[in-house]
């Protein structure tokens, strides 16, 4: 079983970070794909539209999403992702081996804020869009900024809310009241696809061969042979063994998919403006407001244990944390594993250490075993 997770997001520079935070926390380059691949489409040659996109990528889109999707099934998501692309979005896929893996590239896909699809598909449909056109142009750069104008727009008025002003004569003063109303965020799909693989078992099988050999004696008979001597029949038979073959279901894993609703302090700062006849003017300024999600705050603790950990490592030798970031991550991210939750650093370095040479080539093992096991135990609580 694989599991593919998809994330859609309005820039560049969004998905590019999530491609390379997926990378250095342990997937591999070939399980990460990111939609459109800006660097070969500037070279598909003719062509071109008012956006700068070739022609013939609308339909390398839509040969994309129909090997994820399918030719008939999932129709719908599959018009939904590509018209997303289209309009200016970028798409990033990873596959994960296991659901370990593909938990830590959901919480990395949500660090970056990515886009409500269903919420935008919604905005489509409402300007008439009905489904994905291979052949239509990309959208241009004032396309794309006006279409996402009009999305800003129509999400403002779905949650304006209306505030009291209270006036005196002759003092003028706001009234600043908080509430709260719930949103859509951005999330994420998790698709479960079948691959098949060939394998091999070999059996051993046992086989008879009767032979008949004839030779020549010359003896007297004895009374044995003068019993024997009589017509009769001896029949042997030949037995072989076959192979049979047979495969039985099991279930292994059973995957609970549940929801956390968690409750969270936000401090609100603003300002308020107060008309007073001994003065005479008070500028307002924007309302800033504060505030981090869990998954922000449990990244920054991380990052914080990590560069402390890192300052008495290696803060004497030189260097920059940086080039010990991702050796953190992989360590944290392998101990979760079935394969490593159990098992001892001396028993699993061997095997954490092939992996990591293996995508990590420019980075020797003995420079970052530390944190790699900082990271791991951590995790399994043996630090």
């Amino acid at each position: 079983m694989e599991n593919t997770v998809v994330g859609v997001y309005d820039s560049y520079a969004q998905a590019n970070a999530v491609v390379n935070e997926l990378t250095a926390a342990g997937f591999s380059r070939d399980a990460v794909q990111l939609r459109p691949d800006t660097q070969s489409t500037a070279q598909e040659g003719v062509g071109t539209t008012v956006s700068g996109q070739s022609t013939s990528v609308g339909s390398s889109i839509a040969n994309f999403f129909r090997a994820m999707f399918g030719m008939d099934e999932r129709h719908d998501e599959r018009d939904i992702y590509a018209e997303a692309v289209r309009r200016g979005s970028q798409v990033v896929t990873v596959d994960a081996p296991n659901d370990e893996m593909r938990d830590r590239a959901i919480e990395i896909m949500n660090r970056h804020d990515p886009v409500d699809i269903d919420e935008r598909a919604t905005h489509w449909r409402s300007q008439g869009w009905t489904g994905y056109n291979e052949n239509a142009p990309f959208f241009s750069d004032s396309e794309i900024e006006k279409d996402r104008q009009l999305y800003a727009q129509r999400r403002q008025a779905a949650g304006t809310t209306t505030g009291e002003e209270v006036a005196r004569i002759p003092v003028v003063e706001e009234e600043l009241r908080v509430g709260k109303r719930e949103v859509q965020r951005g999330g994420v799909r998790v698709y479960q696809r079948v691959r098949e693989r060939p394998v091999q078992e070999q059996v051993q099988l046992r086989e008879e061969q009767v032979n008949v050999a004839r030779q020549p004696v010359d003896r007297p008979a004895t009374e044995a042979d003068l019993a024997a001597f009589k017509e009769g029949t001896v029949e042997v038979r030949e037995t072989a063994e076959e192979a049979v073959v047979s495969k039985t279901a099991h279930v292994v894993e059973e995957v609970a998919v549940t929801k956390e609703a968690t409750q969270r302090t936000e401090e609100i700062s603003d300002t308020v403006r107060r008309t007073d006849v001994e003065v005479e003017q008070l500028s307002p300024t924007n309302m800033k407001k504060t505030g981090t999600d869990y998954a922000d705050t449990k990244a920054t603790a991380d990052d914080a244990d990590f560069r402390r950990h890192w300052q008495s490592a290696y803060g004497q030798s030189g260097g920059r944390y940086e080039d010990y970031d991702a050796a953190y991550r992989y360590g944290s991210t392998q101990a979760g594993t079935a394969g490593f939750r159990n098992y001892r650093w001396e028993d699993a370095e061997p095997d954490l250490r092939r992996n990591w040479e293996a995508s990590h080539p420019e980075s020797a093992w003995d420079k970052v075993k530390d944190a790699v096991r900082y990271g791991a135990e951590k995790v399994t609580g043996r630090r």
